[in-house]
């Protein structure tokens, strides 16, 4: 008879409250209408609740749901996509709009399928979301666009406030963690982000538990430093499903804390980390602190 596997018990402090005041439901009734996605449900955030019930905030994610790539920890849908929306751009800045943000996440799937890797469409979506949100900040979080710099340069020169992308682990558990992505790859998109306009911030995210070491994580910061990254995000990984990688150990509250003030020590202008702390977490929050150590220097 097969052993069962075994799993790590949740520990007390990932425990989630659920909240599905008229805000989650108006948000959820919202994003069907307009027929957009979110990363919040396809990625099955543990934050989804209080963004959506409490904050009235939203991750969008554009070019569709369905992503080129199988990654090991992401739940999101993976095959060969059929959809290229181009009125997405304009609903996303309605639904921007109707929702009263100040600041506004945009994500997308990677699409290896497209010549441009959807760099087109993402940029026009900012300039969507700008030109009926004026006073609205908008973040980025593409996909390293297999490493063609031309279509980062599409994304760069509609100018988000900020260019999130994330290393997602430490080097030696990047070919096992991602799929087609390269720990090297993703620190020269970094680098290539910030020499096109030194004045965006940029800001890349590693979850932890798959069986990293404090040391490889010290590692991580220095490798992001290096690379002129301003802004990191340390968060728990948690399995999504049982295909996916298993948790390899939950880091305390207490651990999180001791990294995000080795990270400040790094050089940061800011640090999030926390058991539940996802890339888009409080993401304005993150991005006015930043600013402010920034002005501060």
């Amino acid at each position: 008879m097969a052993k069962k596997e075994e799993y790590l018990r949740k520990p007390e402090w990932l425990k989630i409250k659920l909240n599905t005041n008229e805000n989650y439901t108006g948000l959820k009734k919202m994003m069907r209408e307009k027929k957009l996605h979110t990363v919040c449900e396809e990625a099955r955030c543990p934050n989804i609740h209080e963004c959506w019930a409490v904050r009235k905030t939203a991750t969008f994610m554009i070019l569709g749901s369905v992503c080129t790539r199988a990654c090991r920890f992401c739940a999101v849908k993976t095959g060969l996509p059929t959809e290229l929306d181009l009125q997405e751009p304009e609903r996303v800045a309605e639904s921007v709009e109707q929702m009263g943000l100040k600041h506004a996440v945009i994500t997308a799937v990677a699409r290896d399928d497209l010549k441009d890797g959807g760099a087109q469409i993402f940029a026009e979506t900012v300039r969507e979301v700008r030109k009926r949100n004026p006073l609205c900040s908008i973040e980025v979080l593409p996909s390293d666009m297999n490493g063609n710099y031309e279509d980062l340069k599409t994304l760069m020169d509609a100018k988000p406030d900020i260019l999130n992308h994330n290393i997602e682990t430490v080097k030696r558990l990047t070919p096992r963690v991602r799929a087609r992505a390269t720990y090297e790859r993703s620190l020269e998109f970094l680098r290539r982000a910030k020499e096109m306009n030194p004045s965006i911030p940029t800001k890349s995210s590693i979850m932890i538990g798959l069986g990293e070491t404090k040391e490889e994580i010290i590692e991580t910061m220095d490798d992001l430093r290096a690379n002129n990254v301003d802004i990191m995000t340390i968060g728990q990984y948690l399995q999504p499903t049982k295909r996916h990688l298993k948790v390899q150990k939950y880091w305390s509250p207490e651990e999180f804390a001791e990294l995000k003030e080795i990270a400040l020590s790094k050089g940061f202008s800011h640090c999030e980390a926390g058991p539940l702390v996802r890339s888009s977490y409080h993401a304005d929050e993150q991005v006015n602190a930043a600013n402010k150590n920034v002005k501060a220097n």
